[in-house]
């Protein structure tokens, strides 16, 4: 899933360095810049677009009007100089309000919110998301949910295992068992994730995962045991 996105703002050296960070982002398209709102009024009847980086002191017409005269609008992050807009922005229901000077992880966490929100609503749509972006080694890497065989959490740090590559990122097994689908990953053990239709064998203590033997924990046999025994019974 990408977000469509748009920036606009009257000062050529904020687009140029909005546009530079969000270029690092994976899942950003950047669809059209502009330098004042006006034509962005056209621009949103016959362009899809799920994100808005919206500057307020412009000519012609403020970001906060603009905002205003929109009868529907797409996520808007303000991006400005001038702190005194922020109580009205929030009254406008924007996603963030970002003060220059921006860096990229102000940014980088202000997109990523929306990006959530919008994987959210899709998902209740039914659609669910094939693949998910990690971090690792300051880089955005791709992982298709179908390849992952297994999870291993290390101290800080989550190894995803997939058929083709192994990305280790900063974050917490927890994060995971929450995200991913738990009719295709079970969570076996304090440290092990796995997707449930790249078992190839199991018994009472472990599961084989290619050559692969990953132990089931006590706390978790119990549940572990039982889902698998339903799941090989719904394919029968």
């Amino acid at each position: 899933m990408n977000l469509n996105c748009v920036i606009v703002d009257d000062e050529p050296l904020a687009i140029t360095i909005i546009e530079g960070y969000l270029k690092k982002i994976p899942y950003i398209e950047i669809v059209g810049r502009f330098d004042n709102a006006i034509p962005v009024y056209e621009f949103l009847k016959e362009n899809e677009v799920d994100l808005l980086l919206l500057d307020i002191e412009m000519p012609n017409i403020s970001g906060v009007d603009f905002l205003k005269s929109l009868s529907t609008s797409p996520s808007v992050i303000f991006t400005t100089a001038n702190r005194n807009y922020a109580i009205e922005g929030f009254e406008l229901n924007v996603e963030d309000y970002i003060l220059k000077p921006i860096s990229f992880e102000r940014l980088l966490t202000a997109v990523n919110r929306v990006y959530d929100n919008k994987k959210e609503k899709v998902s209740e749509n039914g659609d669910i998301e094939d693949f998910l972006y990690l971090k690792e080694n300051k880089k955005m890497v791709k992982v298709y949910l179908n390849n992952i065989l297994y999870l291993e959490s290390i101290k800080d740090y989550v190894k995803v295992v997939t058929s083709c590559k192994t990305v280790v990122t900063k974050q917490q097994l927890g994060y995971f068992e929450s995200t991913l689908d738990n009719k295709k990953f079970l969570r076996i053990h304090r440290s092990f994730i796995v997707a449930t239709d790249k078992i190839d064998a199991y018994s009472l203590s472990g599961i084989d995962i290619g050559s692969i033997e990953l132990p089931i924990g006590r706390k978790y046999k119990e549940e572990v045991i039982e889902k698998l025994e339903n799941l090989n019974q719904t394919k029968k």
